[in-house]
C-alpha cells in the first residue's frame, strides 16, 4: 500500500533528523540560561571572591550570566544540600574547599559528599603558616617542639573554630609531632588572631593571607609554612615539613556540579577554569588572596579531594574532634 504523499514526506524528515540527534555533543550547547555558584560562606570571604572571580571570566566566556549565591551555614553543608537538589545540568554549581574534606567526616549530613559532588576543576590552593606570639622563646619548629614537651598542657592553640582547616593542621602537627596543646576555638580566625597578638594564646596555623601583615610587622614570629615548598611571600621562613618529616597541610578551592552532570558539561567548564588559570590577571588576583593557581583535570581534582578526605578523617578521628 503507497503512502500519501505528505505523510511520506513527514515520516522521511523524521528519520532524516534522528542521526543529528544522535550525534549531538553533551554540553555543546551549555549553558542555555544563567548559572548559580552557590558559595557556604559569607560575601566577602575568600571563597566568595574566588567564586566572583571565576564566575566573571566564565560569563565573558560562555555567553551567559554566572550569578553567585551565598548560602553560608552548617560548616558549608547548606550550600552542598542546596546544590545536590538542584537538576544535574550545569545551571547550578558549587564552589567546594578544603573545609568540606574536612567535614566530610565531622559532621554528619544527608549526603554522601564524594559519592554526591562530581569534581569540575581545582582553581587554587592556599597555605598555612605556623605563627607564636614573641612571647615564646622558640624560633624555630625543633625549639618549639622542645618547649611545648616541657611544658605539657600549658600551650593554648588558637583556631577559627572547631572543626576549620587552622584547627586540623595544628593537630596534624601535634600529632605528627607528639606534642600535647590546649585548642581553643573562637568565632573566626580574626579573633584568634586578635589574642594571639596580645599573647593570650601562644601559638596558630592561620592562613598566611590572614597573617602575612602581622607577621611582617613583628607581632608575631613565624616558625614555618605548613606546604612542602617554600613560599614566595616568605621566602625566608622553612617549611614545617623540614622539622617534621611528611607535614603538609594546605587548602584548596574549586568547581563541583550535582553527580551525573553530563560529562561533556564537566568538560567544558574544565577548560574554561583551566585557561582563567592561565591569565596573568586572574594568577595576579589569586597571589592577592595568597592563593596559588591550581590547574588539572576533572579526575585530578577528584583524587585530591579523596585524598585530602581521608588525610583529614585521620587526624579527626585521632584528635577525637567534634563538630559545634
Amino acid at each position: 500500500m503507497t503512502l500519501p504523499r505528505r505523510r511520506f514526506l513527514r515520516l522521511a524528515a523524521g528519520v532524516l533528523a534522528l542521526p543529528a540527534m544522535s550525534y549531538a555533543v553533551p554540553g555543546q550547547t551549555y549553558p542555555a540560561r544563567p548559572v548559580r555558584i552557590l558559595v557556604g560562606l559569607a560575601a566577602g570571604s575568600s571563597p566568595d571572591i574566588i567564586a566572583r572571580l571565576m564566575g566573571q571570566w566564565l560569563s565573558d566566556r560562555l555567553g551567559q550570566t554566572f550569578i553567585i549565591e551565598n548560602r553560608p551555614g552548617g560548616g558549608g553543608n547548606i550550600a552542598v544540600e542546596a546544590a545536590l537538589h538542584a537538576p544535574a545540568d550545569g545551571h547550578t554549581l558549587l564552589l567546594i574547599s578544603g573545609t568540606n574534606a574536612i567535614n566530610a567526616t565531622l559532621t554528619k549530613s544527608s549526603f554522601d559528599f564524594l559519592r554526591d559532588v562530581a569534581p569540575v576543576g581545582s582553581i587554587s590552593g592556599a597555605f598555612n603558616v605556623m605563627v607564636v606570639h614573641p612571647s615564646i622563646p622558640a624560633r624555630t619548629v625543633a625549639e618549639f617542639v622542645g618547649y611545648a614537651k616541657a611544658n605539657p598542657g600549658r600551650v593554648n592553640m588558637a583556631s577559627a573554630g572547631n572543626g576549620t582547616q587552622p584547627h586540623a593542621a595544628g593537630e596534624l602537627f601535634k600529632m605528627m609531632a607528639g606534642v600535647d596543646m590546649v585548642h581553643v576555638p573562637y568565632r573566626g580566625g580574626g579573633p584568634a588572631l586578635t589574642d594571639l597578638i596580645a599573647g593570650q594564646v601562644q601559638v596558630m596555623f592561620p592562613t598566611t593571607a590572614s597573617s602575612i601583615e602581622y607577621i611582617k610587622g613583628g607581632q608575631l614570629r613565624a616558625l614555618a609554612v605548613t606546604s612542602s615548598h617554600r613560599l614566595d611571600v616568605l621566602p625566608e621562613v622553612p617549611t614545617l615539613g623540614d622539622a617534621v618529616p611528611g607535614y603538609e597541610a594546605s587548602t584548596w578551592f574549586g568547581i563541583a556540579a550535582p553527580r551525573n552532570t553530563p560529562a561533556g558539561v564537566v568538560d567544558k567548564l574544565n577548560r574554561e577554569i583551566n585557561a582563567a588559570l592561565a591569565d596573568p590577571r586572574v594568577k595576579a588576583r589569586l597571589a592577592d588572596l595568597g592563593n596559588t593557581p591550581l590547574a588539572g583535570s576533572p579526575r585530578d581534582f577528584g583524587k585530591l579531594i579523596a585524598d585530602d578526605t581521608d588525610k583529614w578523617g585521620k587526624v579527626i578521628k585521632f584528635a577525637g574532634i567534634k563538630a559545634d
